[in-house]
Order: structure tokens, then sequence, then C-alpha cells
């Protein structure tokens, strides 16, 4: 077996058409990564849940910034308890053939670029299951600039990587002791956190919720009908506060008078400034063909 191998990389992210790591992994674009952090958990979570995507979600975490989001693409690990033969086998190889220096968990983390994500699953272990402590989240820090980590397992040092302002760590519990009596079995692998399953290149969006892990082909799609969302709300309350419409009709599909209201303030007011890149013509279209029907059959923009 090989970690890191981009054959098998490439092969179990076959939807994601867009450009890849020098390993194979998907590399969703920055632009995309920054309007995820501007969406929420339940906005990014119903596009996924819709496409059948019903096991991305864990939310029994401890959080280091419980305030922050973290959003990042995933790197991967899977962990399991030591067997003595597969240890010596795996730890000798990763060394000898491929060259890594240090622990299982070191060779992760020295693999991380910017905006990356550490996701591993250490089977729940925190007694002798610290993924990270003080050293190893600064070297996240200095890595990934603003990525951070989401461990099924534990962590230490708790009181010096609280001190690390520029990354998020999601992790099951502290102790004092080190890593020890594991083996990495995987790196960019499926891997399972929780109820949720991550692959390599899945945007990572860690919130106080939760983490939601998004497949990169649908990542754009998501923070697009995130953002439809936030802005069709932002319509509704200044006309809800204005008292122009009622919250049945704010909630209802809207018919062509309030679809045309929502057009022009979309296109005017400087609250909509930010979402400007949205294209509403399919919505546009969608609902003309409605129109006739009457205004409970009109689709909602």
């Amino acid at each position: 077996m090989k970690f890191d191998n981009p054959e098998d990389i490439v092969q179990i992210t076959p939807l994601w058409k867009g450009e890849r790591f020098p390993n194979g992994r998907p590399k969703v674009p920055e632009d995309v990564l920054r309007r995820i952090r501007k969406i929420t958990l339940e906005e990014a979570w119903g596009p996924l849940w819709n496409r059948g995507y019903q096991f991305q979600f864990e939310g029994d975490f401890k959080i280091i910034h419980p305030d922050k989001i973290m959003v990042g693409r995933a790197v991967t690990a899977v962990m399991v308890p030591k067997r003595p033969d597969l240890h010596e086998t795996l730890l000798q190889y990763g060394h000898e053939q491929e060259g890594r220096k240090g622990f299982f968990n070191q060779w992760v983390i020295d693999s991380l670029e910017e905006d990356d994500v550490v996701v591993v699953d250490m089977f729940d272990k925190v007694h002798l299951g610290t993924y990270v402590g003080g050293n190893l989240s600064t070297a996240i820090s200095t890595r990934t600039k603003r990525g951070g980590a989401v461990i099924w397992g534990g962590i230490r040092d708790n009181q010096q990587v609280v001190e690390i302002d520029n990354i998020n760590v999601f992790y099951r519990g502290s102790d004092p002791t080190a890593i020890a009596d594991v083996t990495m079995v995987g790196m960019n692998v499926p891997t399972r956190i929780g109820r949720a399953v991550c692959l390599p290149g899945d945007v990572v969006l860690g919130t106080p919720a939760g983490v939601i892990f998004i497949p990169p082909h649908i990542a754009e799609l998501a923070a697009e009908q995130a953002e439809k969302s936030q802005v069709r709300d932002i319509f509704g309350f200044v006309r809800l506060k204005e008292g122009t419409y009622s919250t049945a009709q704010i909630d209802s599909p809207w018919n062509s008078t309030l679809k045309g209201d929502f057009i022009n303030w979309f296109q005017n007011d400087p609250a909509a400034a930010d979402y400007r890149h949205l294209n509403w013509e399919k919505e546009i279209a969608e609902a003309r063909k409605h129109d006739g029907d009457g205004p409970q059959s009109s689709v909602r923009l």
C-alpha cells in the first residue's frame, strides 16, 4: 500500500472536474472557500441533503475557538489501534520507501498546504490518543494560515493551542498523554468522523454547531444557493419592517409583483452589493412558466 497515493485519490473523487493538487486531491478555488466562510451550516447542509449526501455532518465536538468559523480543504487520515507487525511494516515503509520523517501524525501535518484542514479518524481515542499538541498545532497554523483540524480523538496542550488565533481545532477530548499505540492505515483516503464521511479535498465547514463536509463538486453550488437564500432574506426583512408585505407573502412562492420588486431592489440597493455576482435568469425563467397558474404556484426566486 502507498500513503497519499494520487491514483487512489483521483479514483475516489471522479465527480470533481477542476484543478487538483499534485497528489490528486481536489483543489476547490479560493473564491469558493471565501464564499463558504460567510454561510451558515444549515445553508450548506440543505443542498447536500437534497442530493442524497445525508451523512456529512457531525456535531459532537469540543472546540478550541467556539466563536470562530473554520473553512478549508480536507486532508484525511485513518488511525487504528496498534498491532505490532502492521505498525512496524507501515512505519518502516513510510520512512524508507516514501522518505517520511517522524511519526504518522507528523507525516500528515508535513503535507499541509494553505487553507487545508486535517481530518483524522482516531477511533475516538483520547488517552494516549492526542493527535496534536502545541507544537503540531503551531505547524498547522504556519502551513495552513487559516485552516485547522477535525480530530475524532484527543489533543493535548490546550492552554497553548487556544493561544493560536488563526486556526481552529474540533476534537473529542483532551489528555496530558502523548500519542501512542496507534497506526496510520490510510492518508487521504475515505475517513469516518462520527456519523459523517469525509473524502480528501472535501470543503470542511466548522461552526459552533459542528462540522459539515461538503463534496468538492457541490461546493460552489452550495455557496451559490446559500447566498441566494441570504439575499432573499435580507430583502424579506426589509419589506417586512416596512410593512410592504405580510409574512405569508414573503414565505409563500412569490408572484410577479413581488419578484419584480425583489429584482429591482437587488440591482439597486446597497444592501445587495455583495451578492451581485449571483445570476437569477434560471429562477426568473422558471417563475414565468407558472405566472398564469396563480400566486401559490409561482416559483420562489
